[in-house]
């Protein structure tokens, strides 16, 4: 046995362990990817970085806790400003590889690895607020600030459900799902609008939410050639459009 000292406290550890081994013998945690013990490590993923103080000089240096031995009258510290930016470094490095890595946002939580907010697909082109607002018109999307970043966010109640946003979304973040008879249109975890689907009179197919069929109705109802309201998919409306059409031209002849 040996000793060393581990965050000012001194710990008895085997001669022959890595110091990751002799941290995590003596319960402290220490974050790692590439590690596991029935292979050579490695220090691939550089994320067990820990200080390790010169007896001599004192002179602290990063260094990685899977392929350091430990030795004895060694002096560790495992937190402190140094061990945050190694493990920081390290962080950022792995997320540029896996940017969508769940597993590395939940190890960067565990151990308060500060990498900012994970991506969510989102790249603020804002083309799904424009549209809404100028476009559709209930200007049911807005851009907010949250914790630094910006965030297309919902308006509460405004969404009519008629998915022009996510039409239009370059990287199809904005999500339509029809389920029975609700569409929900949602952007990463969050609910833009939630609606009951109205049926087609000429086919019976579940088409277009009510909400947005009254907008378009409050829309058009003073415009010369609305005639009588009707409730058709667009499949339907341009069949009936073209019985109309080829009736009145046989009239005509």
């Amino acid at each position: 046995m040996i000793q060393i000292t581990i965050d000012d406290q001194r710990y008895d550890v085997e001669a022959d362990q890595t110091l990751l081994e002799a941290l995590r013998a003596n319960r402290f945690e220490v974050p790692t990817l590439c590690y596991h013990p029935a292979l050579t490590p490695s220090g691939t993923c550089k994320l067990c970085a820990v200080i390790v103080r010169r007896r001599t000089s004192g002179r602290k240096n990063t260094m990685l806790a899977c392929i350091v031995k430990a030795r004895d009258q060694m002096v560790v510290e495992t937190r402190g400003e140094m061990v945050e930016q190694a493990r920081t470094s390290a962080m950022k490095r792995l997320l540029l590889m896996a940017p969508q890595s769940k597993a590395l946002y939940a190890l960067a939580e565990k151990f308060q690895i500060d990498v900012g907010s994970p991506p969510d697909g989102c790249i603020r082109c804002a083309l799904c607020i424009r549209v809404c607002k100028e476009v559709v018109g209930p200007g049911a999307l807005i851009m907010e600030k949250k914790g630094g970043r910006y965030f297309v966010v919902p308006v509460e109640g405004a969404c009519i459900g008629c998915g022009t946003c996510a039409n239009i979304c370059p990287t199809k973040v904005i999500q339509v799902a029809d389920v029975e008879n609700v569409r929900t249109i949602s952007i990463r975890s969050e609910v833009i609008g939630k609606h009951s689907l109205e049926r087609c009179e000429g086919c019976g197919r579940l088409y277009a939410t009510v909400k947005y069929l009254d907008h378009i109705h409050d829309r058009t109802e003073t415009h010369v050639e609305v005639k009588a309201l009707h409730h058709y998919c667009p499949t339907c409306t341009k069949l009936f459009s073209d019985r109309i059409k080829s009736v009145t031209q046989r009239a005509r002849k």
